[in-house]
């Protein structure tokens, strides 16, 4: 190990303790102490947060939630063991409880919607960029914000940085915009799919089939 990294990991330690130090305190009641820890602790949370979470907005409330949290749970802390390993667990957590809502959220709309949107009925590049008639339809009946993030990110395949660049709002706004858009088109389009096919890409049912179907 060069002199430089032990100096660091020196520092490290000698600031570990001091948050600590700070922590027992605190858990005395010194307020001063308290805010000392959460000044300097924040960078840290920050850049825990940020490792995992790219999206701005979604990393700041993740945040402010682990602080929250650190908070709460603050006479939890058993003197006697480091600060830091207790702070770590309890911002894995919130970044966890982070992916585990959106999943709950929002997933599904996604994955729902990163199939393909072309007319099955036509393999070509110029004609998969035409929509299913039931798709368009549902797609003009939506909101203009949320039309336009789809069509954007799904129909013109862009990413969410683009599309938010094109539609002159933040990647944040745009995303809620989209999963709104998700949701609704999901309300509009129930039935719209057979077995994997667009009901107008079916044929159409004969007069001799309807007097065969059992029903």
């Amino acid at each position: 190990m060069s002199v430089d990294d032990q100096e660091r990991q020196r520092a490290r330690l000698e600031a570990e303790a001091q948050q600590s130090a700070w922590m027992r305190a605190a858990q005395r009641g010194d307020a001063d102490a308290y805010r000392s820890l959460l000044v300097a602790i924040e960078p840290r949370v920050r850049a825990m947060v940020r490792s995992r979470i790219r999206e701005q907005a979604a990393a700041e409330d993740v945040v402010q939630n682990a602080l929250l949290s650190i908070h709460r749970g603050r006479r939890t802390y058993r003197p006697e063991r480091p600060f830091v390993p207790w702070m770590r667990a309890i911002v894995r957590n919130s970044i966890i409880d982070h992916f585990r809502e959106r999943k709950r959220r929002g997933q599904r709309e996604v994955e729902l919607f990163e199939e393909r949107w072309a007319d099955d009925r036509s393999e070509t590049p110029e004609s998969r960029t035409t929509l299913a008639p039931e798709l368009a339809e549902a797609l003009a009946a939506l909101p203009e914000g949320q039309r336009e993030a789809v069509t954007l990110i799904q129909v013109e395949g862009l990413s969410v940085a683009e599309a938010a660049l094109r539609a002159g709002v933040s990647a944040g706004a745009l995303k809620v915009r989209a999963h709104r858009g998700y949701r609704a088109l999901r309300r509009l389009l129930e039935g719209a799919r057979r077995e994997g096919e667009w009901r107008s890409s079916l044929p159409a049912p004969t007069e001799h089939s309807e007097k065969e179907d059992p029903r």
